[in-house]
């Protein structure tokens, strides 16, 4: 197979899984999810994933029925059950299945789903175009949950004018992208966007940061706005998917290209970091 699809305990192909109509993620969004790429039957980072997922959980009381260790050998059944040499593998946990109704029974068990499917990352050194847009997400942005319709217009908007991505923009301060961590190269430093409810700490993000570090750049964790965005020395978008992307144009500005080198040392030893972790 190359998509393969996991829910409570049965494996098939992707395009054969159903669900039940009164799984509570069908109604409410309600539950969280997590996602990474792997290679040669290898997760990238999945300890640190599942990390944060246990984390979410915790947050909205979610009754997870396994331990981490657990998930961990569900996801690698799946990769196993998979001929992709390269892949894409993303997991959720929804409140469990009950009648719909806002509120939700004491001690209903969780769902699992997990997919595995063909898609690469996005290629080292390929540039980004954005677009800014007002962030009307709520306060549970720190949670990677599945209630996503701002995420998923903002997206939209920026498909339907060419771009990449969507940073979101509240009260005049940037806090992250559509479905990316967002952080800028300024005087010899990276300044990202302080952890708080206005933002998924993203494991790029972190990685991003740690590289940083280790290399003597200093790190501000600060609020910052549109105008330094745009005036930045490079605008770096960070994911899964994406370890470390440069950026070209905002709103059809050109913005970036003034710390080539340094964003290419980053992206090499990021991009390096994934391979060599991934089987070479």
């Amino acid at each position: 197979m190359k998509s393969v699809g996991y829910y409570n305990g049965s494996f098939g192909a992707l395009v054969d899984m159903y669900i039940p109509i009164n799984d509570r993620g069908c109604y409410f969004g309600d539950g969280i999810y997590e996602a990474s790429y792997g290679r040669n039957g290898i997760v990238y980072a999945l300890d640190e994933h599942i990390d944060r997922f246990f984390r979410s959980a915790g947050i909205i009381g979610l009754n997870l029925t396994f331990t981490p260790k657990v998930l961990e050998e569900i996801i690698y059944s799946a990769v196993a059950k998979t001929e992709l040499k390269e892949f894409f593998v993303y997991w959720q946990a929804t409140r469990g299945t009950a009648e719909r109704n806002h509120s939700y029974p004491d001690g209903m068990a969780a769902n699992l789903w997990v997919i595995v499917k063909e898609r690469k990352m996005r290629p080292k050194g390929d540039k980004m175009r954005l677009i800014t847009v007002e962030d009307t997400r709520g306060l549970w942005c720190h949670i990677k949950n599945l209630n996503l319709l701002p995420n998923v217009l903002a997206s939209k908007e920026a498909a339907k004018k060419g771009a990449d991505e969507a940073v979101f923009i509240r009260d005049g301060i940037v806090t992250e992208c559509a479905h990316s961590n967002i952080s800028i190269l300024k005087g010899g430093k990276l300044i990202t966007a302080s952890e708080s409810r206005y933002i998924l700490a993203g494991t790029g993000r972190a990685h991003l940061i740690a590289l940083c570090k280790k290399l003597g750049i200093p790190v501000e964790e600060r609020p910052y706005g549109k105008d330094e965005l745009l005036g930045a020395d490079e605008v770096i978008v960070t994911s899964a998917g994406a370890p470390c992307s440069g950026v070209i144009e905002i709103d059809g500005m050109a913005v970036g290209g003034k710390a080539s080198d340094v964003l290419k040392k980053l992206q090499e030893t990021l991009y390096k970091d994934f391979f060599e972790k991934t089987g070479g």
